[in-house]
């Protein structure tokens, strides 16, 4: 188990969203956000509900625009999630958002110039019992007005010290921000400080978390398309939480939002930080020994467990005799396959022996039986009945008979008293 380090809870959401819980001993929620207009309402609630359906506890929307807050209304109404207003310039967008009924604002005090109007909002989130997210990016904590300010950052912030004065640069933002809160005695806050450096957001959160117990909000900005944004985030957000550091969470591609809600959950899933749900899957690399269309087995067996699959079953999908049975061993359904065909487990016990086509149908079908069957308590997740004796390779599946038929390698019969 990891040991979280403790901060302060803070609560977003209805009775009709459900109420989640940041910080304290609550889990990492994972977070998304809208990528179309606002104001576009039907496409703004389809992306929502996507969202939301995929598994994302919060999501935020942004309102640049008096038309943005004014959708928010029936937005609300349409969905079942608590969702943030993500207000950066005009205070005025955050106090439309409170009166619509948003749960949370994500507020940049840093671009509000007039203290009164931070005051406002501030007053306004403590009438309602609203929560607000406040931090600082690196791409927006360097003065870009006065150019001769702007001009002495750089040439600091390109030395060799480069990680040293920007984390001083941004918990001294973070500090001048919380301040303003503190002075008006609001703390239900949370705090991000982001990066498009993974390396830079390791550093700065685990400074951050050494001297704030308000919770953290992690994310990796600019992280690029899934493709390789996955790894960028992966790298920072895992390394942090694996550490106990933070309290909510979001993956940001340039790609479709649902994929960030995903990925951001099987990382917490891999970290024992969220219980799992769904089926879990894995699969081996392929080889020289494969025998079968793994790649083509594998992604069918993905979407169709993540259709129909609810219970977190462990599902092991092996393409040879060699990892296969010790894969099985760790599995509650497993299979692995020879020279067009598959032996199918279930929690150690050899259920069936069918050809490549028959794969997908049978292993799914076992899936099921044995959802049913933890449903109803005849079966218990990861216990193993039987230990698995590795199929004679020729015997069993045929796997390497055309060789040793050929003298090329020698016969030996494996599991055979």
């Amino acid at each position: 188990m990891i040991a979280r380090q403790k901060t302060r809870q803070i609560l977003l959401g209805n009775e009709k969203t459900g109420v989640i819980r940041i910080g304290g001993d609550a889990p990492v929620s994972v977070q998304s956000m809208t990528a179309g207009y606002t104001y576009d309402i039907d496409h703004c609630v389809a992306e929502i509900n996507e969202l939301a359906s995929a598994g994302a506890d919060i999501v935020r929307v942004a309102v640049p625009e008096r038309k943005d807050t004014k959708a928010l209304t029936e937005i609300l109404n349409q969905t079942n999630v608590p969702i943030v207003a993500d207000v950066h310039f005009h205070y005025q967008r955050a106090l439309e958002a409170i009166e619509a009924g948003v749960h949370k604002i994500r507020l940049n005090p840093g671009n509000i110039n007039d203290r009164d109007q931070v005051n406002a909002v501030i007053d306004a989130c403590r009438e309602r019992g609203l929560p607000i997210r406040v931090g600082v990016n690196e791409g927006s904590i360097i003065e870009r007005k006065d150019k001769q300010k702007r001009k002495e950052e750089l040439g600091r912030l390109f030395s060799a010290s480069k990680h040293g004065h920007l984390i001083a640069i941004m918990i001294a933002k973070i500090e001048e921000y919380i301040d303003i809160f503190e002075a008006r005695d609001f703390h239900d806050i949370c705090i991000s400080a982001k990066s498009i450096d993974p390396t830079l957001v390791i550093d700065v959160y685990t400074e951050i978390s050494k001297r704030f117990d308000y919770p953290l909000h992690l994310g990796v900005t600019h992280a690029g398309p899934k493709e390789t944004g996955t790894i960028r985030s992966v790298v920072a957000l895992g390394t942090l939480l694996a550490n106990g550091i933070g309290d909510t969470i979001r993956i940001s591609y340039a790609s479709r939002a649902v994929h960030e809600v995903e990925d951001g959950l099987e990382m917490l899933y891999c970290l024992g930080l969220r219980p799992r749900v769904g089926a879990e899957l894995i699969a081996c690399p392929t080889c020289g020994r494969i025998q079968v269309d793994l790649f083509t087995l594998v992604q069918e067996v993905r979407k169709k467990l993540a259709h129909e699959i609810e219970v977190p079953i462990k599902v092991a999908v092996m393409g040879c005799v060699v990892n296969g049975p010790g894969e099985a061993e760790g599995a509650d359904i497993a299979v692995f396959a020879g020279d067009r065909r598959g032996i199918i487990y279930v929690q150690g016990e050899r259920v069936a022996n069918v050809p490549e086509d028959e794969i997908l149908e049978r292993l799914l079908a076992e899936c099921q039986i044995f959802q049913d069957r933890v449903r109803s308590g005849d079966a218990t997740l990861g216990q193993k009945n039987v230990e698995i004796i590795p199929p004679d390779p020729i015997g069993e599946l045929g796997s390497g008979r055309a060789k040793i038929t050929s003298g090329l390698v020698e016969q030996i019969t494996v599991g055979r008293s």
